[in-house]
């Protein structure tokens, strides 16, 4: 670690792993919290995808960021009236986090059976 990398680092009285976690919570929840209301529609749906996973990828430590949004709630052949607003049940998002020797993979997809977006930890170093 260097400069600015090193700085940050003593800020935080927890391990590389404990860190990766956090960081990647923080990921989870800007997708969420700043994306959900975007008006989307079927010419728009990937850009919005192409456009959050660009903006999550350019945060510190993050490895990867795939965005998917559920495209069955779009109406086809709809017109200029035809969108809907973001909302948490629509976003897959996978993000890994790398600090040091740790990797993170956090996920969010909407889990049926708890009727929730769930955000979660699915592989850690």
């Amino acid at each position: 670690m260097e400069g600015r990398d090193q700085l940050a680092a003593g800020r935080f009285a927890c391990t590389e792993r404990e860190r990766a976690l956090f960081e990647a919570g923080i990921k989870m929840g800007t997708i969420y919290h700043q994306f959900v209301g975007t008006p989307v529609n079927l010419r728009t749906v990937e850009s919005l995808e192409q456009g959050i996973s660009s903006a999550i990828s350019v945060q510190p430590y993050v490895e990867s960021a795939e965005v998917r949004i559920d495209r069955s709630v779009f109406v086809k052949d709809g017109d200029r009236y035809s969108y809907v607003s973001l909302t948490g049940d629509m976003i897959d998002a996978v993000v890994t986090i790398k600090i040091g020797d740790c990797r993170v993979t956090a996920e969010m997809r909407y889990d049926r059976e708890l009727g929730y977006p769930l955000m979660y930890v699915s592989d850690i170093c």
